[in-house]
């Protein structure tokens, strides 16, 4: 009887577990099954997100992004995210702009995701500190931890919406880094392991600057589940610590090769935004993540999120925040999983939902892996109803209907919670089958949001329907008529229209452009409105400050071409509109406007060399 009891220690151990007394787990067919099973849920929930088009801000950073045009060192240039940056070239050059290649890339991104959070559940579940007690179930509970998280509608903001592969990038390295951490902790290759967790830091760090947090995430997840304190992790893994601070220590360096991603949109110098009251404005958004973990509807692709002016305004939701940090804290102290469970979701969120000002409060992608935290909470619940509260206590149980009604329950809550999110996705992807289905969504959740009055404008502007996107312009505009982009894409619907001149065109263009200068196209716009009006040198400036703003612009070059060559200055124009078609090759009109330089150029030489004779 002991030698079979210490065989069973033994396979218990080969299994993953590493405490004395648990049991012996299911075996390596059955975790690898559930894996699979991961996979297939996910790829089903989102089988009809790949046909959706390039929406929002995909349009500038893919379509009109001359530097993912080719491989090499351009594509990971003029970026705070090379790494991001260096997939979409990827994409290109696989596929061009055929839109499903870069869902394909997002969904496979995710299912990777899914796959490392499967491999860190089930080895921190047979580990030392609950292998006792979940060791057993292991893989069904990973499996549920993983299946929920990856088919939540919360989601699809990160996998659907194709630029949104930064924050998916990201928590995927973050896995993987947590990942190497427990498999360096438990195999005799640590170093090897612990230089892939750096190298996960360092790549993390070039898709997204939230990756800054990830030393700290492992360490907390260290001391909880496998060292036991702060100290004897430093201790054990000094190396690896200051390996991963110096691996995210590159994020200056990453700031500054893209400074125009992150200045216009994050910081303490943003205008009208203090670090107060960004603070003050996240004790509302933290409670609505929380809420839409529990009760994903509605999705909402832009909140524009108003800043709060005072505490009396947040304050249910600065008690659930303050109740989520008080039970963090206890939980902490205690060196509790479910401690680290809640500091996980804090730290995570902290990037973004602190006091450092971001132009936007509340963005859905946000959640990714913080949602992680929230659901392995739920199925850490779903764990204590199902069962003892140690494997060994099995023996001991009785056989009653009252006794076995607990698993039922669990069993049939988690399907129920499963089968529900996945049909939530599905239904939410239907909104991203086109720009005017998701902005009218959008619209219709958020009705005084000018922003998505004017990107539904715009979308219904692509697809020729002009009456329509001038409605939504003048909605925009009527509900903030301050807000530079409605202000400059109304004045263009209404100067193609014919419904105003060029003199009350490049007024309101102007004042667009002092509310927001950074409006590119406001400002082509009015250089060309400038040029109908027979003032080619007020046009120039326009066009070379739209330049100066983005050197990769093709129209702002091929405005400054025509510029120059109605000054008379064809060479300069020639020049111009070479540097557009270097920038975007397919640009029809400025091959015509070369091809018209160099015709009026040999005319002109012919008609002097005949007067010469």
């Amino acid at each position: 009887m002991g030698a079979r009891s210490g065989t069973r220690r033994a396979a218990a151990v080969r299994g993953g577990a590493r405490a004395p007394g648990a049991a012996v787990g299911p075996t390596p067919w059955v975790t690898r099954g559930l894996a699979l099973a991961v996979v297939g849920l996910t790829v089903w929930a989102y089988r009809g997100s790949l046909g959706g088009p390039f929406i929002w801000d995909d349009l500038p950073v893919i379509p009109d992004n001359p530097r993912i045009r080719a491989l090499g060192w351009d594509c990971l240039t003029g970026t705070s995210r090379p790494l991001v940056q260096l997939t979409f070239a990827l994409n290109h050059a696989l596929g061009g702009l055929d839109v499903r290649g870069y869902h394909v890339f997002n969904l496979a991104i995710h299912l990777l995701a899914a796959l490392a959070l499967f491999g860190v559940a089930v080895r921190t579940l047979r580990g030392p500190r609950i292998g006792p007690r979940l060791g057993r179930r292991a893989p069904w509970l990973a499996a549920a931890i993983a299946g929920l998280w990856a088919v939540h509608p919360l989601q699809t903001e990160s996998v659907t919406y194709v630029v949104q592969r930064a924050e998916s990038l990201a928590g995927l390295l973050q896995l993987l880094l947590l990942y190497a951490l427990v498999r360096g902790a438990e195999s005799a290759r640590s170093r090897a392991w612990s230089t892939a967790a750096v190298a996960c830091a360092v790549l993390g760090t070039a898709a997204k600057p939230v990756m800054a947090v990830a030393p700290l995430v492992a360490l907390l997840y260290d001391r909880c589940f496998l060292a036991g304190s702060f100290r004897a992790a430093l201790a054990r893994r000094r190396g690896l610590y200051a390996g991963l601070c110096a691996g995210v220590g590159v994020l200056p360096i990453m700031l500054a090769l893209g400074p125009n991603d992150w200045r216009p949109s994050t910081g303490f110098a943003l205008h009208g935004l203090t670090a107060g009251g960004y603070a003050l404005t996240q004790l509302a958004v933290v409670p609505h993540y929380l809420r839409l973990a529990v009760w994903p509807a509605p999705l909402v692709l832009d909140y524009a999120w108003p800043t709060v002016r005072g505490l009396a305004d947040v304050v249910p939701g600065a008690l659930v925040v303050l109740t989520l940090l008080v039970l963090t804290t206890a939980g902490l102290a205690r060196n509790h999983p479910l401690g680290f469970l809640g500091a996980a979701f804090v730290v995570l969120l902290a990037p973004t939902s602190s006091f450092i000002p971001v132009a936007d409060a509340a963005f859905e992608h946000r959640m990714y892996l913080p949602l992680a935290a929230v659901v392995a909470t739920f199925v850490a619940g779903l764990a204590f109803i199902a069962g003892p509260r140690r494997e060994a206590d099995r023996s001991t149980r009785g056989t009653t209907g009252a006794v076995r009604a607990g698993p039922v329950a669990a069993l049939v809550l988690g399907c129920a919670a499963v089968v529900a999110l996945a049909h939530g996705t599905i239904q939410r992807n239907k909104d991203y089958r086109s720009a005017v289905a998701i902005w009218r969504d959008t619209v219709r959740k958020n009705p005084r949001n000018p922003r998505a009055h004017t990107q539904l404008g715009q979308a219904l502007a692509a697809a020729d329907r002009g009456k329509e996107a001038l409605a939504e312009f003048v909605t925009a505009v009527d509900l903030n008529p301050d807000y530079g982009p409605a202000l400059g894409d109304l004045t263009h619907a209404l100067e193609a229209a014919g419904r105003i001149g060029p003199a009350e065109a490049i007024h309101d263009y102007s004042r667009a452009l002092e509310l927001d200068p950074s409006l590119q196209w406001a400002r082509i716009h009015l250089g060309f409105t400038l040029i109908r009006a027979g003032r080619p040198a007020a046009a120039a400036a326009q066009f070379a400050e739209a330049v100066r703003r983005a050197q990769d612009f093709a129209p702002a070059h091929y405005g400054l071409g025509v510029a120059r060559t109605l000054e008379g200055r064809a060479g300069e124009g020639r020049t111009e509109f070479e540097r557009a078609l270097v920038l975007d090759p397919g640009d029809a009109v400025a091959r015509h406007a070369l091809s018209w330089i160099d015709s009026v150029g040999a005319s002109t030489r012919a008609a002097r060399h005949q007067a010469g004779e």
